[in-house]
């Protein structure tokens, strides 16, 4: 593909990475700094010691960091099959699988270095919240299909009743439409209350925590739980608590917005199919942080 007549077409642009001309150029900058730094190891990606200066060799079919990065975010954005990504780039598909796993930390890294990427630690999380304006924060499950596992016991941990499919998933807390904090990725049958009691993050005290039904009987020291309540069994819900929990969803509606957000990229969106151990959480890693770089851009702009 001829990259420089392709980045001419907006629409096109925003087709292929979710990200417009502007916010496409902003994030060239940070993934070729976290590139050059990725080359300047003292092995090669094979673990073999360098015995030629950096750049010898031929040139390879990704010759510039716009073609690594375009590479990089059609992957995420379309998730198409390997075979199909290499014969538009112009190689096969085992080095398109190596591109994919040798360009996806470049990119986490890239956003890790604009800020972009959710907080993870208990520590780190209760750090970035405390700083939020309002206090005020929406917490929520992601989960993502995944294919039926050939082992028992796969399919068992996997399986979602919820959802009536195999799938992982992970928990997100977004603020100002922002994702602050995403959880490890956890098989589908484990409860979104079980995952919160995990994750043992710390919540600002003061603050508001609005949540779903699936999170009943989570309620962190120190913090505000709202909560929409549940149809008593045989009898209908009164109409103050209606009222309620009409305005509690109307609050909660912005993580259903972040959340798509993240879903732009069809890598966590589509049935996953890569296979390589802890990809899948290095995935939604990016997407969230690809979600957070679209929303300050565009408030910036």
């Amino acid at each position: 593909m001829n990259i420089e007549k392709l980045l001419v077409y907006p629409r096109v642009v925003r087709a292929l990475t979710s990200l417009n001309q502007r916010e496409f150029e902003q994030l060239v900058f940070p993934f070729e700094g976290e590139w050059i730094k990725a080359q300047r190891r003292s092995l090669t990606q094979r673990g073999t010691g360098r015995v030629r200066a950096l750049g010898a060799g031929r040139k390879g079919q990704l010759p510039g960091i716009r073609h690594k990065l375009l590479f990089i975010l059609m992957y995420f954005k379309l998730y198409p099959l390997q075979e199909v990504m290499g014969l538009l780039f112009g190689f096969n598909q085992w080095e398109a699988n190596r591109w994919v796993h040798r360009l996806t930390p470049v990119l986490e890294k890239a956003l890790g270095r604009r800020m972009e990427l959710p907080a993870r630690a208990p520590a780190d999380l209760a750090r970035v919240l405390a700083q939020c304006p309002g206090l005020e924060f929406v917490l929520d499950g992601v989960e993502r299909p995944v294919r039926r596992p050939k082992d028992n016991e796969r399919q068992k941990k996997n399986y979602s009743g919820k959802k009536k499919r195999h799938s992982v998933k992970n928990l997100i807390v977004t603020s100002q439409g922002r994702i602050k904090g995403l959880s490890r990725t956890a098989p589908g049958s484990v409860h979104d209350k079980k995952m919160a009691d995990q994750t043992r993050w710390r919540w600002p005290k003061g603050g508001t925590l609005l949540q779903d039904t699936g999170f009943a009987g989570y309620a962190p020291p120190g913090i505000g739980v709202l909560m929409p309540r549940k149809k008593p069994k045989g009898r209908s819900l009164d109409a103050h608590w209606k009222a309620i929990n009409r305005v509690i969803s109307r609050l909660r509606v912005r993580v259903e917005h972040a959340i798509s957000g993240v879903k732009r990229c069809h890598i966590v969106a589509d049935i996953y199919r890569n296979f390589k151990a802890g990809f899948e959480d290095a995935v939604i890693l990016s997407a969230c942080g690809l979600h957070n770089f679209r929303v300050s851009c565009r408030s910036a702009a």
